[in-house]
């Protein structure tokens, strides 16, 4: 079995507003350490409230750059961009003033060299799928072994099965480098998911074991 640190909360918004605080703080800890501080956060929906939760946070935001874990290579005023939900639910009010890296560069190239500037991530927080994906690491996708292999660079184009467009995301080396990571689920499906990716097994056929095995804390946040 993988170990991996478990906070349950009694309800949904416990979690979002709890989790805010924590990384909030955890985000304060990093800058005064240095010049700025990173941050990776996932899109989708479930993570909306964390992320208007986060925005009212009072830290150095002007700071603080903000990457999206993955990102759909769609327009941002699509639905379905992350960043355009990252933008909507995080810059803003206290937040305002700090920086999306929006990953919609189009040389690829020129992307992953920027991402790569504002590396290491400070504090990463991610999702995961019934499927055990995390970020746009997908079980089958043709690209999986590129993105977790250990030289794998910082961002690759994947084509998740079944999904209706491809994605970037970061990649597995990048996730595990990460000083602090959180993962949020919600339901009795994902929970369900999480203890079949906590049985040891192949990292292909659930890549979120990549990132609870990282050699950083790191802390799986559930309410039902």
């Amino acid at each position: 079995m993988i170990e991996v640190a478990r906070q349950t909360y009694p309800d949904r918004d416990t979690l979002m507003r709890d989790l805010a605080a924590l990384v909030a703080d955890q985000l304060r800890a990093a800058h005064a350490t240095k010049d700025r501080a990173t941050l990776a956060v996932p899109g989708g929906t479930t993570p909306a409230p964390f992320l208007r939760w986060l925005s009212e946070s009072e830290l150095e935001w002007k700071d603080v750059h903000v990457l999206p874990t993955d990102e759909r290579l769609v327009p941002e005023s699509n639905p379905r961009s992350n960043a355009g939900l990252i933008r909507s639910n995080l810059i803003r009010e206290q937040a305002s003033a700090a920086h999306l890296v929006a990953l919609h560069e189009p040389i690829l190239g020129a992307m992953v060299r920027r991402v790569a500037s504002y590396l290491p991530i400070d504090v990463l927080v991610l999702g995961m799928g019934a499927d055990m994906h995390t970020a746009s690491l997908f079980p089958g996708a043709p690209e999986l072994a590129a993105a977790l292999a250990p030289d794998a660079p910082a961002l690759v184009e994947i084509t998740p099965p079944g999904q209706p467009e491809a994605r970037l995301t970061l990649t597995a080396p990048v996730l595990r480098a990460a000083s602090v990571i959180h993962i949020l689920i919600t339901g009795p499906e994902k929970l369900a998911a999480l203890e079949r990716a906590a049985v040891n097994g192949p990292v292909a056929e659930a890549p979120v074991r990549a990132v609870l095995t990282a050699p950083c804390p790191v802390t799986v946040h559930y309410a039902d």
